[in-house]
């Protein structure tokens, strides 16, 4: 076999692996926040830090989850990760039912809950675009999915697959990338040199801390709302920038780049509400069915076009 042949069998067989299979074994990989502790990974001392360092770079997030919110209630997270938002759900008394795709993601996740001994968590493993073949249909209170739909293939899907678990009253959270975001531009100027017409391959090559993330879409406002259909969005509020260098926090030191480092904080909170990387979504289900009685009656897409962000 000549050395071209070789070349052209192997780009052939890379052609004939499907997105999801490339997206599954990259968090595979390095499930995202695995290496938010230097703790022996599966230990309480691991879990507490994990959590820790990521409530602490991300605040909003148990002010967007609401976690007191849902005691006694049914939720339903897309894309769990190794499980720190799916824990506090938990402790504040959901029954949560909790879905992934990766399973280094699911095996840490189990192992953290079997650390906290929580027994109010369900754990299903599955690509969330084909929920319904291996998740049971039935009502939950809450649809929670924070930074996950915009790394699948088709995230439309996803969307449409959430309407068959909702009831008249489902309330939907949901976090995409912003489009229109300080980490955009920094990624478009310092990675891209200012080559736009680049911007969707190098957002998605240099959005998370691993470079090469095989899918990743990023949104506008409208773009979401074209993305949700089904539902009635109550809000979409921008927030998250990270102002801290890479370098230092790699090493687990908070330095502030310089030009935030002088900068008051009420104004990089407004900056962040201009400008931020996560688009925080909140909606509630459009129909007036709940799917236990056997359909949903969601308003349907207006054309069978993908919503797929940039």
């Amino acid at each position: 076999m000549t050395r071209n042949s070789e070349v052209k069998d192997n780009a052939m067989s890379q052609t004939q692996i499907s997105p999801i299979t490339v997206v599954r074994d990259f968090w595979n990989r390095r499930p995202c926040n695995i290496r938010h502790s230097t703790k022996p990974v599966g230990t309480k001392e691991y879990f507490d830090e994990v959590e820790k360092r990521k409530y602490f770079v991300e605040p909003h997030i148990p002010a967007f989850a609401q976690f007191e919110r849902w005691r006694g209630k049914r939720v339903l997270e897309i894309g769990c990760g190794i499980g720190t938002d799916t824990v506090n759900f938990a402790r504040a008394g959901a029954e949560v039912t909790a879905v992934d795709f990766s399973d280094k993601s699911l095996e840490i996740a189990r192992q953290r809950v079997d650390v906290y001994g929580l027994s109010n968590i369900r754990f299903y493993h599955g690509n969330a675009e084909d929920l319904s073949s291996f998740l049971p249909v039935q009502p939950y209170d809450l649809i929670y999915s924070f930074g996950v739909i915009h790394h699948t293939p088709h995230p439309e899907r996803i969307i449409q697959e959430l309407q068959r678990y909702c009831h008249s009253h489902t309330l939907v959270k949901v976090m995409v990338y912003h489009r229109y975001s300080w980490k955009a531009l920094e990624i478009l100027l310092r990675e891209g040199h200012g080559a736009f017409w680049r911007f969707s391959k190098l957002v998605k090559r240099h959005s998370e801390a691993q470079t090469g993330s095989p899918v990743t879409y990023s949104y506008t406002r409208r773009n979401v709302r074209k993305l949700l259909r089904g539902f009635a969005i109550d809000s979409i509020s921008a927030d998250h920038i990270f102002p801290y260098r890479v370098a230092d926090y790699l090493q687990y030191r908070y330095v502030k780049v310089w030009y935030f480092r002088h900068l008051p904080n009420f104004a990089l909170r407004w900056l962040e509400k201009c400008l931020g990387w996560h688009l925080c979504v909140n909606a509630h289900f459009a129909g007036d069915t709940d799917c236990s009685r056997g359909g949903s009656s969601a308003v349907p897409s207006q054309d069978n076009s993908p919503v797929r962000g940039a």
